[in-house]
């Protein structure tokens, strides 16, 4: 498991690696975080805003794409509903992602 930030942070430096850990500790993300320099890995997974979660499994099968949680733009943290982590627990007990995910939904991706 890892969060990879592909967006152009050069052009936007809000997007810059050391902002992206703030935002991994304000939300509890205590995966590596690695930056895709090239925007490879967004290309190759279709990723088309930030943040776009992707969930697999063992096998490296897709189970999940959709969003953190159902906070969205709202201030109220403490009665949110963590959608991924709840997405991958199932992953992890059944092997399949849930049947109803809500897409991702944020900035489009900076592309170089």
């Amino acid at each position: 498991c890892a969060a990879i930030m592909s967006n152009d942070y050069a052009e936007y430096p809000a997007d810059a690696p050391d902002k992206m850990v703030d935002f991994a500790k304000v939300h509890g993300l205590t995966v590596p975080y690695l930056v895709d320099e090239g925007q490879m890995i967004a290309k190759a997974y279709g990723a088309v805003c930030t943040p776009d979660f992707f969930g697999f499994d063992a096998s490296g099968g897709l189970q999940y794409r959709g969003r953190l949680d159902d906070v969205g733009m709202r201030d109220d943290p403490a009665s949110r509903v963590p959608e991924l982590l709840n997405a991958m627990r199932q992953v992890a007990e059944t092997g399949r992602g849930p049947q109803d995910q809500t897409p991702s939904m944020g900035c489009s991706i900076k592309w170089r």
